[in-house]
């Protein structure tokens, strides 16, 4: 597999999601409006009766959103590099050149995976500034920048977000409308809030133990599901039958 493809494919659809205004607000609004709505949240906690463990649960089931988070905002992305292409009658002439299929996929997933993490990494700040602002004097210290989120945005964070390009791809390739695509990439949507769930009702701690276990699971996918879309993915089938 040649890189220099999959960059020269990956830069074309940066090109294309700069001209969509409707990409551009989903990748930006969503991640904005969680950076500072949850500090907002934590100091409205804060400034209550809440217990410095109850707002240390809460701080840690909210770092956790950023990995659902790297599963919700790819999806548009890796949706519409596909599907939005065949659409626009752009993928015939690009799946006729001289590339593999995993130069191809490896482009795509490039495509949607940086801007996604950028954001995502941008808004962590955001959060973090917030979060120590307004939950110093509740808590007594700062409580980012911690092992926790480390491990939330070097790690869980680039594996959500790999696996939510995976499945929308694999998606992709198999429907014919970028809504439906989207629709079905949310499924696994349910586990990550029930994950969530447990994290806010404190079943569970946000232990760097816990997420390595999550992170594991989600890598072991990520594995099957790129062995699994270049199995589906067909260029031929695409190229004849795609109509």
């Amino acid at each position: 597999m040649k890189l220099w493809k999959s960059w020269v494919i990956a830069t074309k659809d940066f090109s294309i999601f700069r001209k969509k205004k409707r990409i551009i607000y989903s990748l930006i609004i969503l991640p904005l409006l969680m950076s500072i709505g949850l500090p907002l949240v934590i100091g409205s906690v804060a400034s209550s009766s809440a217990s410095t463990e109850e707002i240390i649960v809460l701080l840690n089931a909210f770092s956790y959103f950023y990995v659902i988070l790297a599963y919700i905002l790819p999806s548009t992305l890796a949706s519409y590099s596909i599907l939005g292409e065949k659409i626009e009658q752009s993928l015939e002439p690009l799946l006729a050149t001289p590339t593999t299929d995993s130069e191809l996929l490896f482009g795509k997933t490039i495509a949607s995976f940086l801007p996604c993490t950028g954001v995502i990494y941008a808004g962590s700040i955001i959060f973090m500034i917030l979060v120590d602002l307004f939950a110093y004097d509740a808590i007594g210290y700062l409580f980012f920048p911690n092992w926790n989120m480390a491990f939330i945005l070097l790690l869980a964070v680039p594996l959500s977000s790999i696996l939510s390009i995976q499945i929308n791809v694999i998606i992709s390739s198999r429907v014919n409308d970028v809504r439906t695509a989207n629709q079905l990439g949310l499924i696994l949507f349910i586990p990550f809030m029930g994950v969530y769930v447990l994290l806010v009702t404190n079943a569970i701690s946000l232990s760097v133990i816990n997420l390595f276990v999550i992170s594991a699971i989600l890598f072991i996918i990520d594995v099957v599901l790129f062995y699994i879309s270049k199995a589906i993915f067909s260029r031929d089938e695409i190229l004849t039958k795609w109509k």
